[in-house]
């Protein structure tokens, strides 16, 4: 229990690198009785592991757990299959049962990294979803016009472009906001691209007899490339589950100004203690070393304190002093084309993913950058890196 108590002493707190609160007043007003809250933060499992884009939104629930609210992850196995469609431009592709559950399974292994297990509690919409009939939902569904529907940003652009919209699509909000419902959220927690949603919950709230949750938006962080938000299938992610080594690498390659918006949103720091490193740069230190304590923390978080001192011995040995690799599997490749080599050895994924790599300066070969996503490789071995981690060990050979 945090040695803040009051609810005076705690909005403050809860507000802090939140993007929005609706409504600060009835916050207020919830913590002011007392009682501990019931916060709610709901999750599709639609790949295997949690990224630290997540935990943004894990970091806040742990803060709630701090004060002695009641903390609900809850793992949507059954809107999983129905696929959210925020901010998509056609209809996403539905996942199956297996796929659900075997992601589901994993999030459960990861969520305790950031939460206390003794104070969270794991459920799955599927526990009620699942349960209703054809008749529950199309009483469901009376609580809601298309009119309100389609003021939704994804759904309106997808309407006015002629863009095909499945009837089904306009159940994930539905079936997200009943989940308030079952479980008499007080507050539920979402990233800002999750508004639509989390307000469907308070109007459903309302109209099945309950007082309408707090809805609390965190901000959606930035992956490695410092563009888009972080995703898998965007490959600019930093899964909590990946090893120390390439946790830390990744942290190291976001730019200086990306890594504030980490300190912001992923540190445990203090506010005070976070201006004084941006202070310090401002006064001559060495941004990296600043970067090199971001990662410390992190990679610590979820691997740590001894293997965050370990990768970042490895990384100061394998970039600052230049040393590469030497018992990577030779593989032979009678193929020159640098491209179709970085496939082969299985650093990208696809030829599309290899020349976005190239063109972003992550391809080195013996540790020099290539930025040409022509180049033939001379026959003999080489060592090729995607990225800080990558690596693999080559032989071209002439065909026969």
């Amino acid at each position: 229990m945090s040695t803040i108590d009051s609810s005076a002493d705690q909005l403050p707190e809860l507000e802090r690198g939140a993007h929005e609160v609706l409504l600060t007043a009835d916050l207020a007003r919830k913590l002011a009785r007392g009682a501990p809250l019931r916060i709610k933060a709901g999750f599709d499992p639609t790949a295997p592991d949690l990224h630290l884009g997540h935990t943004v939104l894990l970091n806040k629930m742990r803060q709630f757990q701090q004060f002695g609210h009641e903390v609900i992850f809850l793992i949507g196995d059954f809107t999983g299959l129905i696929g959210d469609p925020t901010g998509r431009n056609q209809t996403r592709p539905a996942l199956t049962p297996e796929e659900v559950q075997a992601n589901a399974r994993t999030y459960e292994a990861q969520v305790f990294k950031i939460l206390d297990p003794g104070r969270t509690r794991v459920d799955f919409n599927s526990r009620w979803l699942s349960t209703m009939g054809a008749a529950d939902f199309v009483r469901l569904a009376a609580h809601y016009t298309v009119a309100r529907m389609l003021e939704r940003d994804d759904f309106s652009k997808r309407y006015k472009s002629g863009q095909p919209i499945a009837i089904h699509e306009f159940l994930y909000p539905l079936a997200q906001g009943y989940d308030s419902v079952a479980l008499k959220a007080d507050v539920e927690l979402g990233g800002t691209d999750q508004k639509f949603n989390l307000l469907v919950g308070r109007q459903l709230q309302a109209a099945y007899g309950q007082e309408p949750q707090v809805v609390l938006t965190m901000p959606l962080l930035e992956g490695t490339d410092g563009v888009n938000k972080m995703s898998k299938s965007l490959g600019n992610y930093i899964g909590i589950a990946e090893p120390a080594g390439d946790m830390f690498g990744k942290i190291m390659s976001i730019s200086d100004e990306l890594m504030w918006r980490y300190y912001e949103l992923l540190s445990f720091r203090p506010l005070t203690e976070i201006a004084a490193l941006r202070q310090s740069i401002g006064e001559g230190r060495n941004p990296r070393d600043v970067k090199f304590e971001l990662a410390r923390e992190l990679v610590a978080r979820f691997h740590g304190a001894a293997a965050a001192e370990q990768a970042q011995a490895e990384f100061i040995a394998r970039h600052r002093e230049k040393t590469l690799p030497t018992d990577l599997e030779l593989k032979i490749s009678r193929a020159p084309g640098l491209v179709a080599n970085l496939v082969s050895a299985g650093l990208v994924s696809s030829g599309s993913e290899a020349r976005r790599k190239i063109a972003e300066g992550a391809v080195r070969i013996a540790g020099e950058k290539v930025v040409d996503v022509g180049l033939q490789l001379a026959e003999g071995e080489h060592i090729l890196q995607v990225g800080p981690r990558r690596f693999a060990r080559i032989r071209v050979e002439r065909a026969p």
